[in-house]
């Protein structure tokens, strides 16, 4: 994989050069090199909207990680000017997410289940589900013109990924209401402030300094970083498999309300949505 394959000449002479096993469906590329799974989301023609092939990558991705002895550490990122802008909404709506064995509730229980430290690399948009499993991740490091938003409400929908419960969590209830119900974007600063991102940091030293962190932590001795991940998550893993399966339930009904269905229809109509006739 070219971890840095579009950044400039001057990033790409501060992160080495990856091992020549690059692999994956096209949009998801991803190499190990120094017990590092690096996971590349590489769609920018789309703003790396996510496609169910895309979240069946992803997955694979998380549990080649757990099964394998060589990898430590997982890096995951985007492209310069973007991380993820969520779902593709049309090729979502082809496949909706309508029961529990969904790719893309599939995904979701791999990173929160995951057992080895995922280090996330955030530059540009950062959307829905790009913004949700950030909580899943150990170390998160974002860029100054990082953008961020949780517009499941606008969309009829509601949180997923267990962040109906993880981001009261971290930024605290009337933060995460501010986010999740007004669902405008914000800065990689107040992501910062609500507890969502380690640090903030020029956008072309994000890759360089997430990777410099991985490999940190992949030269760690292995079984203490996992038991340390499972302890500090230990407490709540339990709450966050309920979260993640109630929103889950709860997302599928919204999917077929007459609200998302007129959300949706605005938005492939690049309109603005009419919600006044609903109760």
């Amino acid at each position: 994989m070219r971890v840095i394959r579009a950044w400039s000449r001057a990033d790409r002479a501060r992160v080495p050069p990856m091992a020549s096993n690059e692999q994956g469906p096209g949009n998801i590329l991803t190499a190990v090199d120094d017990g590092i799974l690096h996971v590349e989301i590489k769609r920018p023609e789309k703003k790396n909207a996510l496609t169910g092939a895309m979240y069946q990558a992803l997955a694979d991705a998380i549990d080649l990680a757990a099964q394998s002895a060589q990898i430590r550490v997982i890096l995951l990122h985007g492209q310069p000017d973007v991380f993820t802008s969520g779902n593709d909404l049309k090729d979502f709506l082809q496949d909706p997410a309508l029961d529990d064995e969904h790719v893309a509730y599939r995904f979701v229980r791999a990173i929160s289940r995951a057992t080895k430290p995922i280090v996330a690399a955030v530059n540009g948009a950062c959307v829905g589900v790009g913004a949700t499993l950030l909580l899943h991740c150990d170390l998160v490091y974002a860029g100054q013109g990082a953008t961020f938003a949780l517009p499941f409400v606008n969309l009829g929908l509601c949180p997923e990924a267990g962040s109906s419960l993880l981001l009261p969590l971290v930024a605290g209830r009337a933060r995460a209401a501010e986010l999740l119900l007004l669902g405008e974007p914000f800065s990689a600063a107040r992501a910062e402030a609500c507890g969502m991102i380690s640090a903030v940091l020029p956008d072309g030293d994000v890759l360089p300094h997430a990777h410099a962190q991985a490999r940190k932590l992949a030269a760690k001795p292995p079984a203490a970083l996992r038991a340390s991940k499972a302890l500090m998550r230990g407490g709540i893993a339990s709450q966050v498999e309920e979260a993640i399966r109630t929103e889950s339930h709860e997302f599928q009904r919204r999917l077929q309300s007459p609200e998302a269905k007129e959300a949706f229809a605005a938005f492939l109509a690049k309109r603005a949505p009419d919600f006044s006739r609903f109760a």
